[in-house]
């Protein structure tokens, strides 16, 4: 159940702004790792909030809009897959999340960040597993990182058609592999990421 507990309890210690971290994309073979940070009002209620893993894509793209307009403060950030090739997935999604803090047009005092392993910032923060699931302000991150990295998901669908971007937003799904196999790797697959399954088709190594 998401209350503002956590935060509440962060705000009582002498921390105004208390942000909540989240992040989308660590997974998929295509695209880039997009983080949020958002800072909610102490008061602020949003109705169906939640964990978007847990919304439809059509409800996350209307909290989106009210996420943006309610927050006291928020930013997005994303590290492009060539990065991630080059300093792997986690210090991607790390590096995202810093900028993402970094790019609150308020300053964050204190973070809640979803998960075990902290970031690397230069605020006071708290890991929180399943804080999506708990904290409001963790929840807006998650919906703010989903819909943006979605978003540009279908754009690159619209540039390159034949790998099915629209529908699996870029995840490893038996299609997506086909496709891969068939067109070899587009622009914005993440080559380090492939590795297995070119292990599994050497035939079609590119």
């Amino acid at each position: 159940m998401l209350t503002q507990t956590i935060e509440n309890e962060i705000r009582a210690q002498g921390y105004a702004a208390v942000c909540g971290i989240d992040e989308a994309g660590r997974g998929p073979l295509a695209g880039p790792v997009v983080a949020a940070a958002v800072i909610l009002p102490p008061d602020c209620v949003i109705k169906g909030l939640n964990d978007s893993k847990k919304l439809s894509e059509k409800k996350r793209e209307q909290l989106f809009d009210v996420i943006c307009a309610q927050a006291a403060a928020y930013a997005i950030a994303s590290v492009d897959h060539q990065t991630i090739d080059e300093i792997n997935i986690l210090q991607a999604t790390f590096r995202a999340m810093r900028e993402a803090v970094q790019g609150l047009p308020v300053p964050a005092e204190f973070a809640l960040v979803d998960g075990n392993r902290e970031p690397g910032l230069t605020i006071p923060c708290r890991c929180i597993v399943g804080g999506d699931a708990c904290c409001p302000s963790i929840a807006a991150a998650s919906i703010l990182a989903k819909v943006t990295r979605d978003r540009y998901m279908l754009e690159m669908d619209a540039r390159y058609p034949e790998y099915g971007f629209a529908k699996h937003k870029g995840y490893g799904t038996k299609a997506h592999n086909e496709a891969i196999l068939v067109h070899g790797p587009s622009p914005i697959h993440r080559m380090t990421f492939l590795k297995k399954l070119y292990a599994k088709h050497p035939e079609a190594q590119p």
